[in-house]
């Protein structure tokens, strides 16, 4: 059966493959129904053959591929956090100096939110006088081992060097909208089959090391023998390929006439990546892929029945039951041959031996200690340690409070949770205008960012995915389309020209 199943996935790869190159190999040159394609852009006159980049599109693109190669980590004393920041404090002096000025009133939203928060981790690294100081909660333990200075100022942060890291993170989104926003309507339009690519060789990855293959990433604490493709944790990685289950639909279909090759590689490309999140051993990468596949479905509906009008009634359901069949089929061969972890450790593993259900309450009471002023950005490991039970106490630590939103509340207190409701109500407020607009001919290219922002938000939930320099690039994209920023317009008639 393992054999069986090994064969059925390289056939799926073979026939996958090639058509998926071939996309990336001819590009936008394609028909001019395509939303996100050169030609969509410039419907009555031909555009030149080639047409010079701006340095803008090309540092971003730059920038995407060393995300992906060095990105995929979160701590702070991995190599590829400095490759990262390097190249992306490179980037923007770069920008700064030689490209054209980046234009800031078609992201306001994000502007504002990445600048507040910005604002909001520096303050928490000035100086401040004793007596206030002392005065934040929490503080008091510490003023008792200060010794023989405890009138010296002090920043509000209790760890200032991992606030000051959690800072420098932040460069990376920054360089990203800055970037984003310097490079042209039809330039970004090639951002979502970009995206895909990334996934895509992300994808592969993982396939080599389900296969066996042994390539630990120098720049990232990996680990040997879990399926992570170019991220440090297994559960990043299966959120990075339901991304791909949701975005596929819309690059072979979204505004499209007729979506010829596209179709089937999209298809294939949603199996490889459901296949793929299967054996990566994430319980919470199993429900956001199969989210990600059915948003996908969803954000192309208007189109699938456009593209099948003329046919008969009964296709469209044939199609879509022949999906699922296909899909569960894979799925019990995955689990026939032992090879679907993610399966597996949802139903071995108990909610009550999950160190995140036990660890909570500790989280809890730390948030209490701090809040309305919290710890400090990025100090949760130490903190945590501080306050850790000795029935927790194991030879592992725990890095996070696998729940981002109380993370987020423990570092920074009452203003984080006003910055993180403004952030998820802006999301709310745009999505169902992004909503509203789908569903009277409008482009698919806001709801995916919606629907791309959603599956962080989820997964935040349970971990941190936005604290990868690759995640934070992906939630910086996902917000320009969501917005509307270098998205289609809606146009007067379904399947009419439409323009950037």
């Amino acid at each position: 059966m393992h054999a069986l199943w090994i064969s059925e996935l390289g056939l799926l790869i073979v026939w996958t493959i090639p058509h998926f190159l071939l996309a990336i190999a001819i590009g936008g040159s394609v028909d001019r129904a395509d939303p996100l394609s050169v030609a969509a852009m410039q419907p009555r006159r031909r555009s030149p053959a080639f047409a010079m980049p701006s340095l803008s599109f090309v540092l971003l693109c730059g920038l995407l591929a060393v995300l992906w190669l060095a990105g995929g980590g979160s701590r702070a004393d991995v190599l590829g956090q400095v490759i990262v920041r390097s190249v992306a404090w490179l980037s923007l002096i770069l920008a700064i100096l030689l490209a054209p000025k980046p234009s800031f009133a078609n992201a306001k939203p994000l502007w504002l939110l990445l600048g507040g928060g910005i604002l909001l981790v520096v303050i928490q690294l000035v100086p401040l006088p004793p007596a206030l100081w002392h005065a934040l909660p929490g503080r008091m333990p510490f003023a008792d081992a200060l010794g023989s200075d405890p009138q010296q100022w002090r920043p509000w942060s209790l760890v200032p060097g991992a606030t000051f890291n959690a800072l420098h993170s932040l460069i990376v989104p920054l360089v990203v909208l800055v970037l984003a926003s310097g490079a042209s309507d039809q330039e970004r339009a090639h951002l979502p089959a970009i995206l895909l690519g990334l996934i895509f060789a992300s994808m592969l990855y993982g396939l080599f090391q389900f296969s066996g293959g042994v390539l630990s990433n120098p720049l990232i604490n990996d680990t040997i023998g879990q399926i992570s493709g170019n991220f440090a944790n297994r559960n990043h990685f299966a959120l990075f390929l339901a991304f791909g289950c949701a975005l596929a639909p819309v690059w072979a279909l979204g505004g499209r006439a007729h979506p010829g090759w596209r179709g089937p590689v999209a298809l294939g490309l949603m199996v490889l990546f459901a296949l793929t999140i299967l054996a990566t051993g994430s319980r919470a990468g199993l429900a956001l892929g199969l989210l990600g596949l059915l948003a996908g479905i969803m954000l192309v509906w208007r189109d699938l029945k456009r593209v099948l009008a003329r046919a008969p009634r009964w296709v469209l359901p044939t199609l879509i039951a022949a999906f699922v069949a296909m899909i569960a089929i894979f799925v019990l061969m995955s689990v026939a041959a032992d090879r679907a972890v993610a399966i597996n450790r949802a139903l071995a593993t108990e909610a009550a031996e999950d160190m995140r259900s036990r660890g909570l309450p500790t989280v809890l009471s730390m948030i209490k200690t701090y809040f309305p002023f919290g710890s400090g950005f990025g100090d949760f490991d130490p903190i945590f340690r501080i306050h850790e039970p000795f029935h927790l106490l194991k030879f592992t630590y725990f890095n996070h409070a696998h729940n981002d939103f109380l993370e987020i509340i423990l570092d920074s207190g009452l203003a984080g949770a006003l910055m993180l409701l403004g952030a998820l109500g802006w999301l709310a407020f745009a999505g169902v205008r992004a909503l509203r607009a789908r569903r009277i001919g409008g482009s698919a290219l806001p709801m995916l960012g919606s629907v791309l922002l959603l599956l962080v938000v989820l997964a935040s939930v349970v971990d941190y995915p936005a604290r990868t320099s690759m995640m934070m690039a992906v939630v910086v994209l996902a917000g320009l389309w969501l917005h509307g920023n270098g998205s289609v317009r809606q146009s007067a008639l379904p399947g009419q020209d439409q323009h950037l």
